[in-house]
């Protein structure tokens, strides 16, 4: 079943086509890579599917709906949840809370239900923290919980905003280069993490430039060049396509 598909998307900054007639579709379960050089609009990519940016033109369908120019929020109700290129954590609030904010967009009590503290209030949020401590210990920061969000190490700080993505309960999980600055044990680690949130069922979609992460745990991959795709199929034959090598890696790059 195709759970996300990408219609002819376009998106124009000015006189700079940043995304060109983009068309491609993820398919319920699978682990999917975005990946091109810096500037070939992968992240314009992910910021139009989750709300951040409205195409000029083209159509954006999550589960058979069309959610192209939906608000972030809504677009998070529906099942969308994503993680940053640049981390955006809320750094003098503790682990707890931050994983809490992902939460929140399942937490039904409103605003006078939350001033006077209801029963059914009280009984949600008990819920809530229980469900975020279930992602930290997923992510393995279970003994970090009561860590400001600051203090943790450029690698927790990645598993935090995974663990805060995971509990807002997505079908799609998108996470843009989450392997940026991790040392080798922690992208090995990662590497686990993200076979084991596909094992909940979750489907991935990933902008990633370590290369050897991306073989490891993608099914298929979409190269982008300045915005157009040149490039789609599985990571092996993509491995011997003139045009990603040129493109993406260099003639003489060997990292793959």
């Amino acid at each position: 079943m195709t759970l996300l598909e990408l219609t002819d998307v376009t998106k124009v900054f000015g006189g700079l086509v940043a995304v060109n007639d983009l068309s491609f579709s993820v398919d319920e379960g699978s682990v999917v890579g975005l990946i091109g050089p810096n500037g070939a609009g992968k992240t314009t990519v992910f910021n139009c599917i989750t709300g951040n940016y409205a195409p000029e033109r083209g159509s954006i369908r999550f589960a058979g709906e069309d959610i192209t120019g939906l608000r972030p929020h809504r677009i998070v109700e529906l099942g969308i949840a994503r993680t940053f290129q640049s981390i955006r954590l809320f750094g003098r609030l503790p682990v707890i809370e931050n994983v809490l904010a992902g939460r929140h967009c399942r937490m039904k009590a409103g605003l006078f239900a939350c001033m006077l503290h209801t029963p059914g209030q009280r009984r949600e949020e008990r819920a809530a923290v229980a469900r975020s401590l279930e992602e930290l210990s997923f992510v393995g920061l279970t003994d970090q919980a009561c860590a400001m969000a600051h203090a943790l190490s450029y690698g927790n700080q990645r598993l935090l905003e995974i663990a805060r993505a995971l509990a807002s309960d997505p079908r799609l999980l998108i996470l843009d280069e989450p392997a940026g600055g991790m040392n080798d044990q922690e992208t090995a680690a990662l590497v686990e993490l993200i076979r084991a949130i596909r094992g909940r069922g979750i489907t991935i979609l990933l902008i990633e430039h370590d290369m050897r992460l991306v073989m490891q745990v993608c099914e298929k991959l979409v190269v982008l060049e300045h915005g157009t795709l040149i490039a789609e199929g599985e990571p092996a034959a993509l491995r011997e396509n003139p045009a990603v090598i040129e493109a993406y890696l260099g003639a003489d790059d060997d990292r793959w």
